[in-house]
């Protein structure tokens, strides 16, 4: 005779977690009538990286389903170009683990090994790509900003986070620009 074994299921709040956070976040940046600067881009993406070389590995959860990533228009992304996958994303957990560097955008870009290249760069770098803005299914132009980080002593992790910027006075090279001088003017505290 044949036992049946019971249907386990995930704990509600492991549940609610997993598929309704991301969502919530979703509604709330695709709400969002104002739009990220390329100061505030910059700004938390250096605080993310802050907070991933000193959390280490534990704190890539943080960034799937923490409010403090995701603001205005914009969040943070964490991905590793070493590994080819992404480790954190706030509004597309699907991709979470998933390979990066073969994806490409709807103009044949393939954004993250652009990404990873502009992470490269002292102080990080900027990338127009074509990705869908929160909640909508067409690709909008988007610029992010990257830069490497050191992880539990894995030096190829990326952070990011973009703006949707539609006019085309704002361009990669200037923003990439303001990066280099911006690292070339600053004062390491001794």
């Amino acid at each position: 005779m044949a036992v049946i074994q019971p249907i386990r299921r995930p704990a509600p709040l492991v549940w609610l977690t997993k598929s309704l956070v991301p969502a919530l976040l979703a509604v709330s940046v695709a709400n969002a009538t104002e739009q990220a600067t390329v100061d505030e881009v910059i700004a938390k993406v250096q605080e993310a990286a802050v907070y991933l070389h000193d959390k280490g590995q534990a704190a890539y959860p943080d960034f799937n389903n923490n409010a403090r990533w995701v603001w205005k228009d914009s969040y943070v992304f964490v991905f590793s170009c070493q590994d080819d996958r992404m480790i954190a994303h706030p509004l597309r957990p699907d991709l979470v683990g998933r390979p990066i560097l073969s994806m490409e955008d709807e103009k044949g870009n393939k954004l993250f090994e652009d990404l990873c290249e502009a992470g490269e760069a002292s102080g990080g770098g900027w990338v127009e790509y074509w990705w869908p803005r929160p909640g909508e299914a067409k690709a909008s132009r988007k610029i992010s900003y990257t830069q490497k980080t050191e992880v539990s002593f894995q030096p190829d992790t990326r952070v990011g986070a973009g703006i949707y910027y539609e006019d085309d006075d704002m361009s990669v090279e200037k923003l990439n620009d303001m990066v280099q001088n911006q690292d070339s003017t600053r004062v390491d505290a001794p």
